[in-house]
């Protein structure tokens, strides 16, 4: 977990970066930026507030990670911190470079260096690029003699930061641990943030292995498992339940306990190995037999773990557990579900 509203910013420079089909410029500033203590207080909020996810990336290039140009000016920040102005020029140029789409914006960006923050409490330096793009009218109100006038202005919003990552100086030679925001992340346009300029990938941690291996398991029940097996809705449930009681009481993930504890039929045991070399090699990814569980991972994974049975457009059936206290079955009327319970509130 990274912690660094306490650390100082030693290094800020900021350029407008317009996009060049829409006939925007590119503007450099000559000097680094200098702010008062008040304005320095409110930018690392605004810089530093919405970083809160455990989710890592790293730099990656085709060949050699020294082809990652972002990768390649970042370490030379952290060689040394005097070449941020200058650095951030070519991070700029190279951002303008890339922002040609119709629907990316303009905007101002930011290179700071900070220094001595925590990363999973080990004290690092870190270098943050960040990109503000939505401006949005407020309301200045003044005296004027004996009453009081109202201006609107165009500025930022302090709690609305559009895009940036932190850079954290450890691990440099696998491309760095780095954090991510994108408010405009799910739009094939502004991928050009992640994708094209930055050029990360996730990083194959405990966070990564927990998410994909959650992920996985939820497809295999919810879509492979009711195509080979006659499985029903209760029965997904039951074992979508037993998977996240396993994750959520465990430290760590060990892939023979698991099948013993939450698959336990031979059958769903051979059929899950098959469809986890599918998944895999399809994604391109390798999920792990052993590794720590990481909590932030299956938080975020409980959201997409709901064990919910909807009956046409009358009902919804909320699972939360013991399997026995639900029935299946049909008569003349139809299908139905049988429900035992003890208490009613």
């Amino acid at each position: 977990m990274q912690y660094f509203e306490g650390s100082s910013i030693t290094h800020i420079a900021v350029h407008n970066v317009g996009n060049e089909s829409e006939g925007e410029y590119l503007t450099l500033s000559k000097k680094e930026l200098v702010l008062d203590p008040e304005v320095k207080d409110l930018l690392i909020k605004y810089f530093l507030t919405p970083f809160k996810s455990e989710e890592y990336f790293q730099f990656f290039s085709e060949g050699h990670i020294s082809n990652n140009d972002v990768w390649k000016s970042v370490c030379s920040i952290f060689d040394n911190p005097e070449q941020t102005l200058l650095q951030s020029k070519q991070l700029a140029q190279h951002l303008y470079n890339l922002g040609n789409h119709p629907n990316v914006k303009g905007g101002e960006l930011y290179v700071v260096y900070f220094r001595e923050g925590l990363l999973n409490g080990e004290t690092v330096d870190a270098i943050g690029i960040f990109k503000s793009e939505q401006k949005e009218p407020f309301l200045k109100v003044f005296p004027v003699e004996d009453a009081f006038e109202v201006e609107s202005e165009q500025g930022i919003n302090i709690n609305k930061l559009d895009k940036g990552c932190m850079i954290y100086n450890t691990d440099r030679e696998n491309g760095f641990i780095v954090s991510v925001v994108d408010t405009k992340s799910k739009s094939a346009e502004a991928r050009y943030w992640t994708d094209s300029f930055l050029r990360i990938q996730q990083r194959q941690d405990q966070y990564f292995n927990t998410e994909s291996t959650m992920s996985l398991y939820k497809t295999y029940v919810v879509e492979h498992l009711p195509e080979q097996y006659n499985v029903t809705k209760a029965d997904q449930a039951d074992m979508l339940n037993r998977s996240m009681a396993f994750f959520k009481e465990k430290q760590h993930f060990d892939q023979e306990t698991f099948n013993n504890e939450v698959l336990h039929h031979q059958d769903f045991i051979e059929s899950f190995d098959k469809y986890k070399q599918h998944y895999a090699a399809e994604r391109d990814i390798e999920i792990a037999e052993n590794f720590s569980i990481s909590p932030a991972a299956v938080k975020s994974q409980n959201r997409a773990y709901k064990s919910v049975i909807k009956l046409d457009k009358n009902f919804h059936i909320y699972i939360h557990g013991n399997r026995d206290m639900i029935e299946h079955g049909e008569d003349t009327k139809g299908r139905f579900y049988k429900l035992y319970f003890n208490n009613e509130e």
